[in-house]
């Protein structure tokens, strides 16, 4: 028997899973339960056989794993909405809602449930996303289920929770950081005499490029860097003007500067 999945949040994130599970075949349609208050804006999951409703308790009466995508305001209220016909037992639950602590859902419906807490990013609605995965009293069978689940999606990692600030900024401040970095490579290559279209192709893909040769060979960055830097090229000399106008250095102060805004508030 199939898990069924409810996803409590049927907004931005919480349809872009479904649509994404849907595109990977990860479950058949009708084995996700998609909730939303206005629920006519998810006719197009409806279309692919995600059964969609504005009943939450409804939602979650069969399924095995519940997956919170609704706003950090919402949850409390939702949680004990929820709270009377949640089993321990029936019941695993997957919040991936941003700056929520597996302790403050615990609070409000104890400390036997298994809890999950990811975070994708953007990347999630192309099926790109890097989701960091943290958990308590999880078993080696919820494990493997959610990191299939988010797997579809992307790709996953473990962590401590107390990494998860430094994850949001790492994964999903870190979009935005590639973003800026691109367009930079698509100014340069206007200046160069590339047009703003070909140059955001070549930026973008060469990027991508980069990036799958890490993730596939596994290697680090300056090897990779090796390959392309010869004596005396043109390389080297990019990059050594990069660096001289403090490029890494800049870029390590932003990523600590976002943490500390992110640790220490507003």
């Amino acid at each position: 028997m199939q898990n069924k999945i409810a996803i409590i949040g049927g907004g931005n994130l919480g349809s872009a899973i479904a649509e994404g599970l849907i595109a990977a075949n990860f479950t058949q349609s009708q084995n996700i339960i998609v909730t939303k208050r206005n629920v006519s804006t998810l006719s197009s999951l409806k279309e692919k056989g995600v059964i969609v409703t504005s009943n939450n308790v409804e939602a979650i009466a069969e399924a095995s794993y519940i997956i919170l995508a609704v706003k950090p305001f919402q949850i409390k209220e939702i949680l004990e909405q929820l709270k009377p016909n949640l089993n321990a037992q029936q019941h695993t639950l997957v919040s991936v809602i941003t700056g929520v602590w597996i302790k403050d859902i615990q609070e409000i419906v104890g400390n036997d449930f298994t809890i999950y807490r990811a975070m994708p990013n953007t990347a999630i609605a192309i099926q790109q996303s890097m989701t960091c995965i943290c958990s308590s009293n999880a078993t080696e069978a919820t494990n493997e289920f959610t990191s299939n689940l988010f797997n579809q999606l992307g790709k996953t990692v473990f962590i401590e929770e107390k990494l998860m600030d430094a994850a949001t900024v790492l994964a999903a401040c870190g979009t935005a950081y590639a973003m800026r970095f691109i367009r930079a490579n698509i100014q340069g290559g206007i200046e160069i005499g590339f047009s703003a279209q070909v140059a955001s192709l070549i930026a973008a893909q060469t990027v991508k490029g980069a990036a799958e040769l890490l993730l596939q060979k596994n290697t680090h960055p300056e090897q990779e860097i090796d390959k392309v830097t010869t004596p005396k090229g043109c390389t080297i000399a990019g990059l050594n003007e990069m660096e001289h106008q403090g490029f890494s250095s800049s870029l390590i102060k932003g990523i600590v500067t976002s943490y500390k805004k992110i640790t220490e508030g507003m």
